[in-house]
């Protein structure tokens, strides 16, 4: 029975400088230790659900919860330029001992008077806490700007429901020469006395500023002022403005 061929195949010849050496074979099985740094456990995709459901519940049955962590916040930087009109200028130097305090410590902005470019420059910075205090001090200066008093304007910084309200005479009424100035003095009336009594009545403050009028109070209060003057504009005699004044401050009384 002739040999099979894999028997009878010549071994190949070694070179000279390789040298076969006999490693001792080790059929012991590799074991995994569970605490070991170097292997890391399959993954796995079942979820491990957490057996324990107990919760802190208070004396009236509601659960109570540990507090949350402060996280720290982004604060970005933002600026406002408020134009001054040139005859404000002097006012606002004036008064400006006034003006920033209200800014830099109840709102914690930063704020400077740029003469050169005439403008009130605020900024935010770190310590600003409140996200409507630039806009709140923007409305401040603006209010100043247009010539209402600091007490008046402060009053921006602290209530949420004031507004500005500004249009010209000529949005009611057509009128030039002696009939404009007519009808700007019907508005302010003797020493003031018509303004005062609407601002009274109302409860809001009116500038009269050439031919544009601005209202500052509350949206309600700032239409009844805005309707009395358009009365006057249009030629109704001051008596009969009064009158509605009347009527609309007792409404007012009873209503709060």
């Amino acid at each position: 029975m002739p040999a099979p061929t894999a028997l009878l195949r010549a071994p190949e010849k070694l070179a000279e400088d390789e040298v076969i050496t006999d490693a001792p074979q080790d059929t012991t099985e590799p074991v995994l230790e569970l605490g070991a740094s170097n292997i890391e456990p399959a993954p796995s995709n079942e979820v491990q659900l957490s057996t324990d459901t107990s919760m802190d519940i208070d004396t009236e049955g509601r659960p109570k919860f540990a507090p949350s962590t402060d996280t720290t916040t982004i604060h970005r930087i933002e600026t406002r330029r408020v134009p001054v009109p040139p005859h404000r200028m002097t006012p606002l130097k004036a008064s400006w001992s006034k003006i920033y305090p209200p800014l830099v410590e109840h709102l914690k902005l930063q704020v400077r008077m740029n003469i050169k470019s005439k403008a009130v420059e605020l900024r935010t910075s770190k310590y600003t806490t409140d996200s409507g205090a630039l806009q709140k001090g923007e409305d401040f200066v603006k209010a100043f700007t247009l010539g209402f008093e600091i007490d008046d304007a402060i009053a921006l910084l602290r209530l949420d429901d004031l507004y500005i309200e500004t249009f010209e005479i000529k949005d009611v009424k057509t009128l030039s020469g002696d009939h404009l100035s007519r009808a700007i003095g019907r508005i302010a009336g003797q020493n003031g006395k018509t303004k005062f009594a609407i601002e009274n009545a109302s409860r809001t403050r009116v500038v009269l500023a050439d031919s544009k009028i601005h209202i500052l109070g509350a949206f309600q209060n700032i239409r009844i002022a805005r309707e009395s003057i358009v009365s006057l504009i249009l030629g109704a005699p001051p008596g009969k403005v009064y009158g509605n004044l009347r009527t609309v401050a007792s409404r007012m009384k009873e209503r709060f």
